[in-house]
């Protein structure tokens, strides 16, 4: 499997801590999960600067050194444990088309069954577009031909809840595909970003919230104790599939569900099955 992790501020901040230093950082997690890493940051323009390494990256220098430069309001990280395709540059995360990055943790369920079933649900024009071999790299351009079925161009500031109920098609049309009754059904955690809106879904897998990067402590101005609210103006957005430290302010993400941020760090919150209207 994979791990992953998302960050969104109103200012541009360093995520060194969280990926290499933290007590539970992405980088100690990669002594399991050491298919290969990798980062991708909105630094300048519209599209995110992505970084990819295929070693594990407690191994390889350029994960620390790629980390250490980064100073962003939006960062999204991945390290791996292939499950579908080889390790090779094509099947390396983060995914990108344009402004948007899109990264996941879990696997399709007897995907070399379903692959065939899943590409024919993807736009002709953005299927041409898979290079690897990945179930995720299709759910990815899967997820963009829902998001093109919402009136949303993909170079225009997107709209939260139409990203949201995208990637609930998105899971719901791999679902009824790849399902079986008495079985896990597939797990899909996926994250996704524009550098402005960043949403994410969790199922079958953990994944975890807070309002407070690491390593920038406690966020003084916060006004409420526990979780987000949906409608709550955020500092700071972090993801991540395990807490990255033993502090207080992680939450748990409810399975089944779909959280996000719009540009104004405004926090979303809703159930899969209440956007996904296609079942």
């Amino acid at each position: 499997m994979c791990r992953l992790f998302g960050f969104r501020s109103t200012v541009p901040a360093a995520v060194h801590p969280s990926l290499v230093t933290e007590k539970n950082s992405l980088l100690r997690q990669s002594r399991e999960h050491k298919d290969g890493w990798g980062i991708a940051a909105y630094e300048t323009g519209d599209n995110p600067f992505v970084a990819h390494g295929l070693g594990p990256a407690h191994c390889d220098p350029d994960f620390e050194r790629v980390s250490s430069r980064v100073s962003s309001r939006t960062v999204v990280a991945h390290i791996r444990l292939a499950s579908v395709g080889q390790v090779e540059k094509c099947n390396a995360h983060p995914f990108t088309h344009g402004r948007w990055c899109f990264v996941h943790n879990g696997t399709l369920r007897n995907f070399a069954q379903h692959r065939a079933a899943v590409e024919a649900l993807i736009r002709e024009d953005l299927r041409a577009l898979i290079q690897g071999a990945t179930d995720s790299e299709r759910c990815f351009y899967l997820f963009l031909t829902r998001l093109a079925e919402q009136g949303q161009h993909f170079e225009a500031p997107a709209c939260v809840e139409k990203v949201a109920r995208a990637l609930a098609e998105t899971m719901g049309m791999v679902s009824r595909i790849t399902d079986e009754p008495g079985q896990d059904g597939s797990s899909m955690n996926f994250l996704v970003t524009n550098g402005d809106v960043m949403v994410a879904t969790r199922r079958n897998r953990s994944l975890f919230l807070s309002d407070t990067a690491p390593e920038t402590g406690r966020c003084p101005h916060r006004k409420y104790m526990g979780a987000p609210k949906p409608g709550a103006r955020l500092e700071q957005f972090v993801l991540a599939s395990e807490q990255l430290s033993g502090e207080d302010h992680w939450h748990v993400v409810e399975e089944d569900s779909v959280i996000g941020v719009d540009s104004g760090l405004v926090f979303h919150q809703w159930k899969v099955q209440d956007l996904d209207i296609l079942h």
